[in-house]
């Protein structure tokens, strides 16, 4: 396997996009909404999970990271790192399903945890729903250990359509 890590560019946003929506699709909170509640104001949760990428892009695009497979862009890792309190956060890693379980995922965080460690970081943070057996499993094998749950709640404040007063 011919696998590179490099950073990212401009021009990967809406491929790393599409590999998000394909990777979270069983292991998103906002698919999880959605699944209660329906579309949010004609938006589903592909829409809002990939506003999330764009989101990290925007923050820190020097903290993501491109799994190149043969040239082929197949995964990403971001990270955002507070300076201040020394911890790096990684809130979105993807692979796409073609090339999974094949240690890409792995050495994506393996890259990530170094470039904090390069950064003076001395923690690293990464979380994931109980529904996400992968992360439940690989996480903890990467030395990552659990500290807390969290639940997620939602509710419907008004229908969609509706315009606020």
């Amino acid at each position: 396997m011919s696998l590179r890590i490099r950073e990212f560019a401009t021009d990967d946003l809406e491929t790393i996009k599409e590999i998000t929506v394909q990777a979270f699709e069983p292991v998103s909170i906002d698919r999880n909404i959605e699944n209660s509640f329906g579309t949010i104001k004609g938006r589903d949760w592909r829409f809002r999970k990939a506003r999330h990428i764009e989101e990290d892009a925007r923050r820190q695009p020097e903290g993501i990271f491109i799994a190149e497979w043969e040239g082929t862009v197949v995964g990403y890792i971001t990270t955002l790192l507070d300076a201040d309190t020394g911890v790096g956060l990684i809130p979105n890693l993807a692979v796409d399903a073609t090339v999974r379980g094949q240690g890409i995922g792995r050495r994506l965080i393996a890259h990530a945890l170094e470039h904090f460690r390069r950064q003076g970081a001395t923690h690293a943070r990464i979380e994931t729903l109980d529904q996400n057996e992968v992360g439940q499993n690989l996480y903890p094998s990467m030395g990552f250990q659990e500290v807390a749950r969290q639940i997620h709640y939602c509710m419907k404040l008004r229908d969609s359509e509706e315009t606020p007063d």
